[in-house]
């Protein structure tokens, strides 16, 4: 998956992309770590439980130059990507899900494209 401006997690109708005014130490201070290649990545549990190691996650990925993102739902090993929005059989993970994106976007990481 590359980068973009404006990212959504597979079957979500609502887009993201970097807040213009988010820094290193914005991203830093919300969880992200620095990979080796410079970008800034968060790998979040959509599990109900944090002790369950069987659910979703959710990785984001902000560019070195903090203007681009890319965005996924994956599944607990992060092989496969995963549509967590079709059907109803995943409503936990969804609610999670835009509870993560709304910590985001109040924390000025991102905002709604």
């Amino acid at each position: 998956m590359a980068f973009t401006e404006k990212a959504a997690a597979q079957g979500s109708e609502i887009f993201y992309k970097v807040n213009s005014a988010a820094k290193r130490y914005t991203l830093r201070d919300n969880g992200f770590t620095e990979t080796n290649s410079g970008n800034f990545q968060l790998i979040r549990s959509l599990d109900a439980t944090p002790q369950s190691k069987e659910g979703f996650k959710l990785k984001l990925t902000i560019s070195k130059d903090l203007k681009l993102l890319k965005m996924s739902v994956t599944t607990a090993n992060g092989l496969k990507s995963m549509n967590i929005f079709k059907g109803d059989n995943h409503q936990m993970s969804q609610e999670k899900f835009y509870f993560l994106m709304d910590g985001m976007i109040s924390r000025g990481v991102l905002e709604k494209a």
